[in-house]
């Protein structure tokens, strides 16, 4: 996006209705959800008595439900209407959220966060175009307040991850269940009932069958090859680190504005100037050395990989997206839940995998050392010709479903 574009972010703010921030206050919220739980993933681990590897699998249910839920969230909101999509995504998140607080076992911590990454599917699928609808100003102010949500979401949840957390593990659950209870009431009260109005509906085959075309096939492999590495980091390295809530928190905190920024800001640059397929191929190659650097036995340089790497994670998370919208011939809601698909399945098997590749390999950096050979696989992969024109124009939804976690 351009200079002039983000220059009118206080002109978006201005006049808008109480829906558009009640809203945005719930999307802010619903994008801590990862970041959230990094700074206590070793509290958990020693509170329930549970390995490296069961810990991860809190990001394992998660990120399982959000693959399955890629193929019905359009067809839900297309059928149930916008305010009762929110409205059951928020319900499943105060309740999941609410339950974690009170998890006796690691199991029914995992089973409760698959819980909670339903509900986030729900939510965010929905979010902004409830923003959209209600925003005064056009798509472009609304996209804008969107933005902002997401960049204060990814930043903010390990903090308040940390701080609760240096209290005890069960703290940042129950503070995003308060949190979320305040705004789904407020959802509840304020937003517009739903319009019966006649939407074009996505099949729950849909998504799939758009994998058909090669150009998006090997998009998303290569973006499912390159979330397995995201995770990697996000999943495995508070166990290197082996710090404080606090300490992994402000880390996290770092990470999470240099995913933001990167994604918004930067990524539409890089694609100007090299073409998205070109800019996504060279961050990818960029993210695998990131990997290696990270497997590097030295604390101060896993802390500054781990921010560093959330630039590289920030352009990428954009450039796919762009990439996978731009080179298919189906409807951009269709290809996005095709690649989304691919995506969180990468995710959701390296955060099953991660504490395990550790243990066959006997050292904590094995992880990162196997994310860098996926990252070089995932480049060349994009480095294959394409037939389709590689455009330099980024579409602004991509900024938005890049950034969806």
């Amino acid at each position: 996006m351009s200079a002039e574009h983000h220059s009118s972010l206080l002109d978006a703010v201005k006049g808008q209705p109480k829906q558009v921030w009640i809203t945005a206050f719930a999307a802010v919220i619903a994008f801590m959800g990862i970041g959230l739980v990094d700074p206590i993933l070793l509290s958990i681990a020693k509170g329930l008595d549970a390995t490296p590897s069961q810990v991860t699998l809190l990001f394992s249910s998660y990120l399982g439900v959000q693959v399955v839920a890629m193929l019905v969230t359009g067809a839900a909101s297309a059928r149930f209407g916008a305010k009762r999509t929110v409205l059951a995504g928020l319900t499943l998140i105060v309740a999941a959220t609410a339950l974690c607080a009170a998890a006796g076992s690691i199991e029914q911590l995992v089973g409760l966060r698959a819980v909670w990454g339903l509900g986030n599917a729900l939510f965010i699928a929905t979010a902004l175009s409830v923003i959209v609808g209600a925003a005064t100003g056009g798509q472009s102010g609304a996209i804008l307040l969107y933005e902002a949500a997401l960049g204060v979401g990814l930043s903010v949840g390990p903090l308040l991850g940390a701080v609760l957390g240096s209290i005890s593990w069960r703290g940042p659950f129950l503070g995003t269940a308060i949190l979320m209870a305040g705004a789904l009431v407020l959802c509840a009260v304020f937003l517009k009932s739903d319009k019966h109005e006649q939407r074009n509906p996505i099949r729950l085959l849909d998504p799939l069958r758009a994998l058909k075309h090669t150009g998006l096939l090997r998009t998303s492999v290569a973006s499912a090859l390159y979330t397995a590495a995201f995770f990697a980091v996000l999943a495995w390295s508070p166990f290197v680190l082996g710090w404080s809530a606090i300490a992994v928190g402000l880390v996290f905190c770092g990470w999470g504005l240099c995913v933001a920024v990167a994604g918004v800001a930067l990524a539409p640059r890089l694609a100007a100037r090299l073409g998205e397929r070109h800019a996504a191929a060279a961050a990818v190659f960029g993210y695998a050395v990131l990997m290696l650097v990270l497997a590097v036995p030295s604390k101060p340089v896993l802390v500054a990989g781990i921010v560093v790497s959330g630039l590289v994670s920030g352009l990428l998370n954009t450039l796919f997206t762009g990439t996978a919208m731009s080179i298919s011939d189906a409807p951009r809601p269709v290809a996005s839940a095709g690649y989304n698909f691919c995506r969180w399945l990468g995710g959701a098997v390296a955060a099953t995998l991660v504490g395990h590749v550790a243990e066959w390999f006997g050292s904590p950096q094995a992880p990162f050392v196997a994310s860098a050979v996926l990252c070089l696989v995932a480049g060349g992969l994009l480095s294959l010709r394409e037939k389709k024109a590689d455009p330099h124009t980024v579409p602004r939804e991509a900024v938005l479903v890049g950034e969806e976690f």
